[in-house]
């Protein structure tokens, strides 16, 4: 399928960081995905938590699957507005690789661990992974990605934190569409993903959710899914993702049309947000993400398992401060200054289970 005006073409690209000769088959965003797949922080996502902990259950979401989804409703998108779909898979594959073990709640203790040194967030850390903490290659640390899929970390932090080290990408304007996409298909998989793994847990029900209109309407037009409850459910999931994502693609194209976007470099000048949910559907969602975060995630089940991982990872970072000779070799510093960020560098990398193996290790007496 031919690319649209408004999409990003490889030759356009502004390059990697470290020159590099151009492969002979596979194209700039191909190489950028592939180096994401085969390197070890995309791997570790395997037993990162998405809401519940890694040891709650083999069916549940992991970090890894999440990014799987996302990149499925992102690459959609993208082939629906004719976009470029390799960059818009480079990106959806790699924009969680800085995710911390434990989810947000692991993002928030070593936000507040990092505090004098300026916090920690998971976008910013995926830069420094894909730049700095990943090894794969002899000339440079690193994944050497292209600026674009670079930039998409940047698109991801909030406006507090967009601050002067990041001037590279502020100075391109604003974010292409394919990263536009990316973003909005992080929100349709976990709010939809996260609706399914709790009523698959029994922490939130049915019956509650009909009070929530996406839910009501997606339900309705499941009715023909039999009598099985389960299947009623994946259904009923299925449906609100199809909603979703079709909302997504009609709002955008009549966004592209009606601004007149004909160019990436129209992309860039835009001041509003092109990819969006239409008005109405953004309300929906809204009232979605309210009924998950008072009745899922603010749930007694999930605050215990998140209680649990708050103490594991509290007493590794006050330990290895205090003792820096128990981390490996790569992540002290000579440096005082630098010591707290190569502690979290460490402790982000860490999966669920290799946090609650190392607390053992530690902490419990054989």
């Amino acid at each position: 399928m031919p690319l649209a005006p408004y999409a990003m073409r490889d030759e356009l690209s502004r390059g990697r960081r470290h020159a590099e000769p151009e492969h002979q088959y596979r194209a700039p965003y191909q190489r950028d995905r592939d180096r994401v797949i085969h390197c070890s922080a995309f791997r570790r996502l395997e037993y990162k938590t998405q809401v519940f902990a890694n040891d709650g259950g083999d069916f549940y979401r992991t970090r890894l699957t999440h990014t799987l989804e996302v990149m499925q409703i992102a690459r959609s998108i993208a082939r629906a507005l004719a976009v470029n779909e390799d960059l818009t898979e480079a990106l959806a594959m790699a924009h969680d690789v800085g995710h911390s073990p434990f989810g947000h709640t692991g993002e928030r203790v070593l936000n507040e661990f990092l505090s004098a040194q300026g916090g920690f967030n998971h976008n910013a850390h995926g830069l420094r992974v894909v730049d700095f903490l990943e090894e794969r290659y002899p000339d440079f640390c690193g994944l050497n990605l292209t600026f674009e899929t670079r930039e998409g970390f940047f698109r991801h932090l909030p406006p507090t934190l967009k601050s002067p080290e990041f001037a590279e990408f502020s100075a391109a304007g604003n974010g292409l569409l394919e990263q536009q996409i990316v973003e909005v298909a992080d929100g349709v998989a976990y709010n939809n993903h996260d609706l399914d793994d709790g009523l698959y847990s029994g922490v939130i029900n049915e019956a509650d959710l009909m009070s929530v209109e996406l839910w009501r309407v997606a339900r309705a037009a499941a009715r023909t899914a039999g009598e099985s409850p389960k299947m009623r459910r994946i259904v009923t999931v299925r449906r609100l993702i199809d909603r979703l994502t079709d909302d997504v693609i009609t709002t955008t194209r009549e966004n592209l049309r009606r601004l007149n976007i004909d160019s990436v470099e129209a992309v860039r000048a835009c001041a509003e947000p092109l990819v969006t949910p239409s008005p109405p559907m953004q309300a929906q969602t809204r009232e979605m993400k309210k009924f998950l975060q008072e009745n899922f995630y603010a749930s007694p089940t999930v605050e215990a398992m998140m209680a649990k991982a708050k103490l594991f990872l509290r007493a590794l970072l006050t330990t290895y401060r205090d003792d820096e000779r128990l981390l490996p070799k790569k992540y002290r510093a000579a440096d005082p200054a630098a010591r707290d960020r190569r502690i979290a560098d460490y402790l982000a990398g860490m999966t669920d289970r290799f946090v609650e193996k190392e607390y053992a290790k530690l902490f419990l007496v054989r």
